[in-house]
């Protein structure tokens, strides 16, 4: 599922191949969109999942206000939108759509996680 929210935003920030965004432990102030590229995500090590444009990450850490549990290191150049917990918290009290969307993001992850198990 993706959500396309931010394809206009002016405030693209532009990550190197190879370049961490966050790591497992780090604190979560923000989450971003991939607005182009690929940013993958992993734990312990292992990667788990590869987020490509139009595709969100690190929403975790604002949902429960807990240091991330996974490390983002962009897979290919990458233009990434970031959103702070002010954002978020607007984009979920103002848009239901974003919510759901979100929801279906974590269910999706969690769905395939338990699969791999």
């Amino acid at each position: 599922m993706k959500i396309n929210l931010f394809n206009s935003d002016p405030n693209i920030e532009h990550v190197a191949a190879g370049q961490s965004v966050f790591r497992e432990g780090d604190a979560g102030e923000h989450m971003f969109a991939v607005v182009t590229g690929s940013v993958e995500l992993s734990i312990g090590g292992t990667v788990v999942e590869a987020v490509e444009a139009g595709g969100v990450f690190g929403e975790m850490s604002l949902v429960e206000d807990k240091p991330r549990v996974a490390t983002a290191v962009a897979k290919t150049d990458a233009g990434l939108v970031r959103i702070d917990r002010k954002r978020f918290l607007f984009l979920v009290q103002q848009t239901p759509y974003f919510s759901l969307q979100l929801m279906g993001i974590m269910a999706e992850r969690l769905r395939r996680m338990n699969e791999r198990l």
